[in-house]
């Protein structure tokens, strides 16, 4: 019997050779070490990884293009103990129930650009073929060091004007997002549980009514919902609401995750709420 951590590894491993192979191999030149310096990523580091992804249960890694900015490539994978192994794999005595594994790569604006929606979409498709998601998303994202101070009252001048932007934080949500779910992108993909309690990809396809919506079954567990042929930022000022956003995001509000009432003085709790309910309220 396959050890669970080498099948999820393994999976992991399959889409970031898939995401290297589509930005370029020798793209991702540099990765962050457990310390946070940058080193370059050479032929043992690469080596490393696989093993890591292979063998160990925290397995995790921070890859990035020459230029280290938010405009760039970027691979990151934060790696979590399952099933059996929770509390065995947790030396630090989180006791995290909803700690997950999550995955997450950037892709610039110039790529949509230059290869168009299409392609985009196929090469989602592709990452997310081996793996055994339960929820995942593609779209236009704020990327940047939300952390640094100033950066969210940047993001917070343009967020809510334009709703379909997301603001990943993807440290935090290995640790809580669980089985939920957040809210929509332009291709939303869903998997066990949530999946199975809507009834599946046909129950589903039948709750949703917009016409450029597409239900894609995947397999018999999961599925992808695309919300029109491109991504799609919207602009409320300019009467662009996005509603098949806010559709498919009434029929996932029960799994909806919600976020803590974390403090900053940039983005307040009050602020956080507001954004994550932006398709519903």
């Amino acid at each position: 019997m396959r050890h669970p951590h080498r099948d999820i590894g393994w999976a992991v491993a399959r889409s970031l050779d898939v995401y290297a192979e589509a930005i370029g191999r020798g793209s991702l030149s540099w990765l962050s070490d457990a310390e946070g310096y940058a080193r370059p990523l050479d032929e043992a580091e690469w080596t490393r990884i696989q093993r890591e992804l292979s063998e160990g249960i925290w397995a995790s890694f921070d890859l990035f293009d020459e230029s280290g900015g938010a405009d760039g490539f970027h691979a990151r994978y934060r790696g979590r103990p399952v099933g059996d192994l929770v509390h065995l794999g947790d030396p630090f005595g989180t006791g995290e129930p909803h700690a997950a594994c999550a995955l997450e790569f950037w892709l610039p604006t110039e790529f949509l650009e230059a290869q168009g929606p299409e392609r985009l979409r196929e090469l989602a498709l592709a990452l997310a073929g081996p793996l055994p998601f339960g929820f995942g998303q593609v779209g236009f994202a704020f990327n940047g060091w939300t952390d640094v101070p100033g950066v969210m009252e940047k993001v917070r001048a343009l967020c809510f004007r334009y709703p379909g932007m997301d603001i990943p934080d993807m440290s935090w949500l290995a640790w809580k997002l669980g089985d939920r779910v957040r809210g929509p992108s332009w291709m939303t993909f869903l998997g066990p549980p949530v999946l199975g309690e809507l009834g599946g990809a046909e129950a589903l396809r039948a709750r949703l009514s917009s016409p450029d919506t597409t239900v894609q079954a995947l397999d018999a567990g999961r599925a992808v919902v695309t919300l029109g042929p491109a991504p799609d930022a919207g602009d409320l000022e300019q009467g662009n609401l996005l509603p098949a956003y806010r559709e498919l995001a009434r029929v996932l509000e029960p799994w909806l995750y919600p976020w803590p009432d974390l403090h900053s003085p940039d983005f307040s709790a009050e602020d956080r709420r507001r954004w994550e309910r932006r398709f519903l309220d």
